[in-house]
Parts: structure tokens; sequence; C-alpha cells
């Protein structure tokens, strides 16, 4: 039996090395307790976590300290550049019925001015691609994980700006001609929350020991007398976690179904492939015009699908390359995708256990498929452990003038992936012992990599040919040649058979652990 989590909202995930106890131990001591509390984390549920069991924790709201006050005015009249209150809506059920009246105080950010209320608004946000790391290492070493969700975390962040609300509807004040909020706490709503929040995250995990990564920082690591524990904050909806002895699987099911049901698709007719074949899509002066804005939003929709199916990559790729002009044509490839999701709505990626961290990737380009502008797609799979963890099909910013350029090119932008993968690794103390392979099915692309001399065929891509030589002669990585019907990444570049699809889906660890046995 698996066991299933719902991912909502802001989370922690903690991937623990056998550190339960520490952890633990942590939590319970009075002198860090406070300081937990009033970022929003209450720990009542650790007992299974120091039997080494996978325990999600979700926390009551708690806030130490009043997000607000009343004070007078600063300015007087009207114009006292308060921000504006509205209310958010009760919660509903799935089934469409009232599940909790619910009133959420909101700052109206929209009225906020940037150099008077606020200044710099970036915060962090975790790569899925970190997520999917994490996961595979947990399954190949059998790491326990723990899942928090904060509640309200927005309210727990410092202000460094002086910032005045109107009073909220039900304040009982006897006069309140010139009162106004001050806030001492961020609010849901201003634009520096995000970033308010973090910051004072970031300065907390810090003083309790924990390092900030390089790599993804919103990832945390501590070492602790030759154990490790890595947390990471993410903010990821509808995504579905599974574990079982057989493996870790990810999935957005409830997403598809929801989809399906919204576009009026739960009783299409299925297709086993989600693009296709040797179509032409792209740009006609004599195109049929379709709904732009529910194409754009479908497309949306789809994109953030991609994070757990890597087997529409392709097809989404294609059908984003329109969102400005959208055709009753392209609207038909996002239906033929809809299509291909009702087959198997419940298949995901699964994440089992191969006894090693090895790092490789698999890299392949589609030279001038595009019909517009002739330009290339490429496309790459990286794997850890293993297990697939990231993957990326684009077409190429420039025309290339051979197949072999466009091939280096997409060569280029897989090494890419592989330096960042290497210097995750390197921080959780993984990093790879020997050359990292990259799959290539061109022999002329990979003759250019090992090839110092400038001809014709290079002198276009003179940066990449220097960079990819760099990492070859440091030994970093290597590129074996494989065979066309062994490439990954084809199904990445361009749309194919569906006996070479299915069996592309099988090598990448995708299953559906929902269909019937």
């Amino acid at each position: 039996m698996f066991m299933s989590t719902l991912i909502n909202g802001v989370n922690l995930i903690l991937v623990l090395c056998d550190v339960f106890l520490l952890v633990t131990r942590l939590l319970r001591k009075g002198e860090r307790g406070s300081e937990l509390e009033s970022l929003g984390l209450e720990n009542d549920v650790f007992e299974d976590a120091a039997l080494g069991k996978e325990t999600t924790c979700r926390t009551e709201a708690k806030t130490t300290d009043r997000p607000l006050e009343l004070d007078r005015s600063p300015i007087s009249g009207d114009e006292a550049g308060a921000l504006g209150v509205t209310e958010a809506s009760d919660r509903v059920a799935p089934d469409g019925s009232i599940d909790r009246y619910k009133a959420r105080l909101v700052a109206k950010g929209y009225t906020q001015t940037y150099g008077v209320d606020y200044l710099e608004t970036f915060a962090p946000v975790a790569k899925l691609n970190t997520v999917r790391v994490l996961l595979s290492l947990a399954a190949n070493r059998d790491w326990p994980l723990l899942q928090f969700d904060v509640k309200n975390a927005f309210l727990h962040g410092d202000l460094k700006e002086e910032i005045y609300m109107d009073l909220p509807p039900g304040i009982p004040v006897t006069s309140k001609e010139g009162v106004v909020c001050k806030l001492r706490k961020s609010l849901y709503g201003l634009k520096q929350s995000p970033r308010a929040w973090f910051g004072r995250f970031a300065a907390s995990m810090k003083k309790f020991g924990y390092v900030q990564s390089n790599s993804d920082h919103t990832l945390f690591l501590k070492r602790h007398k030759g154990k490790l524990t890595a947390l990471i904050i993410y903010y990821f909806l509808g995504i579905e976690v599974a574990r079982s002895k057989h493996g870790i699987f990810l999935s957005q099911r409830k997403y598809i179904l929801d989809l399906l049901a919204e576009t009026g698709m739960l009783d299409c007719k299925p297709i086993d492939t989600p693009s296709e074949q040797n179509h032409k899509l792209g740009l006609y002066p004599d195109q049929v015009p379709t709904d732009k804005e529910r194409y754009q939003r479908l497309v949306g929709k789809l994109i953030y699908l991609s994070h757990t199916r890597p087997d529409i990559a392709y097809a989404v790729s294609v059908v984003s390359q329109f969102m400005h002009s959208p055709s009753e044509d392209h609207m038909g490839a996002v239906m033929r995708i809809l299509r291909y999701l009702k087959v198997t709505p419940g298949k995901g990626l699964m994440f089992c256990k191969y006894g090693h961290t090895d790092v490789e990737g698999y890299t392949d380009a589609d030279w001038a498929g595009s019909v517009t502008d002739r330009r290339s797609t490429s496309g790459y799979f990286t794997f850890v452990g293993g297990n697939l963890v990231t993957w990326r099909s684009k077409k190429q910013k420039v025309v290339s003038r051979s197949s072999a350029e466009a091939e280096y090119r997409g060569m280029a932008q897989g090494v890419c992936e592989l330096l960042w993968l290497r210097r995750l690794l390197r921080d959780l103390g993984f990093g790879p012992q020997k050359p990292m392979d990259m799959y290539c099915d061109n022999k002329a692309a990979i003759a250019i990599a090992h090839n110092p001399v400038q001809h014709d065929r290079t002198k276009h891509v003179e940066v990449d040919r220097h960079f990819v030589k760099e990492k070859l002669d440091a030994e970093i990585i290597s590129f074996p040649f494989i065979s066309s019907e062994y490439q990954l990444a084809d199904v990445l570049t361009k749309a194919v058979s569906t006996t070479v699809f299915l069996n592309s889906l099988d090598k990448l660890g995708m299953r559906d652990i929902f269909a019937p046995t």
C-alpha cells in the first residue's frame, strides 16, 4: 500500500538522514521553541518521527506578536496613504458546498508605491528540480521524509518599512477619525510579504546552524556528527506524493481530472500520444483565430502539469510558442494533449532504489524543425541515482546552419544542467566521483566537442565550443555515443511514433500506480 500525501500551500520538506532524534530534541528544547513558534511552526507530532516513520505534520497558525496595532495617522486628511482592506471568500469543499466560513484580512498591495511603501520584493522559490533530486537521494539511501505545512506564513515576516492601513470592518473604536492600523508584521497582499517572511526564516535557520545552499537558496543544510539534515521550502499546489517499499511516486492525478472536467473532456475519445507525427504547426497568414484568453489559460495549466509529466514536455513546448496569436489548429493541438491525458491521468514519476548516485544525461536536437522560422528544437533528460530529475524541451534562439550545430547547441544546454546538478550534489555531500556522461547520437557534434581546431562547422558556436571543451579537459563530463534507437531525448525534440513513445516512457521511470493490475 502507498502512503499518499497531497501537497498544498507553503510547505517545508525535511529530508533526514537518520537524524529524527536530533530534530526532535532540537524542537523540544525550550530555548529555541519560542523562535520556531514565532515563525508559525509548532511541534506536536514528532513521536512517529523519532521511530523513523514518515510523518506529515500540519501545524496550526500561531502568532505570538500582534500583526497590527491602532495608531494615529501620520498624515492628516483623507489622503493618508493608507492601504485598503478586503476579505477573502468562504472555503468551498470539492462537492461545491461551503466547508468553512472564512475571512482573511488582506492588504490592497496594488495601491503601494515603489520606493515609498516598498523596495525589494524578490523572494526565492524552490526549483522542483531540486525537490526531485532530494527525492531520488531519499529513495536510493532510504531516507525518511518529514513535511511541514506552514499556516499563515506571511503573517510572521518583519517589515522594514512603516506601513499604515485603513481600519478593517468590525474594529471597536470609539472615534475612528484619524485612527489607522500600523502594521507590525507583514500581511497578505503586501508586495514585500514573501520577502519579509523568507528573510526572517532564513535568518532563523542560520541561527540554528543551517547553511544556505548556493545551488538553490531555498535549501538549507546542517551536518552534525556525520549526519545530514536537508530542509527545503517549496510552493507547489496539487502535487500528490506516495511512498511504498517500491519507491516514491509523484503525480498530479487530481489536477488532471479537474482540468478534464473544467474543459468538458472527461468523456472525450482518448489517444495514445500527445502530439501528431509530422505536424506542421506554425503561424500562417490565413489561420483562423481562436479564443486567446482560453488558450493561454489552458496552456498555462499544461505547463504547470509538465512538472511531473515529461511525456507532454515537447507537446506543451510547441503549443506555448503561439500564446500571442493562437489559431483553431493550435487549440486542436491543446485538445489532443487533453485527450492523451484522459488515457492515464494517474501516470507520474517513480523514484526507485538503484543503490548509487551517479549522474548522467541524454541530449538531442531536431534540426530546422519549426516551419515558421526554421529554428531547431533541443531537449535533454538528466538522471541522478538512476531516476529522472530534470528535463527540458525548447526551441533554440537562433537558426542553426547544420544538424551538427543544432546538436552542439543542445549539448551545451545539457552540460549546463549537469554542472548545476554537480554543484547541488556536492553541497549535499554526494558529488560525482567520475565524469558525468551526456549521451549524444550525433558523431559530428561529439567530434566538435573533442576537436580544438576551428572550422566552418564551429565558428557559429565558438563560445559553446570553448565552454564544453573546458569541461571535457577537466574530466567533469564525457560524451558517449548512443544510437538513435536508444536516444531517450528524442521524444523532447519531435513527435514520434506510438511504439517509440511508449518505450521511452518506460525507460524514463514513468508509472501509473492507479492502473488496475
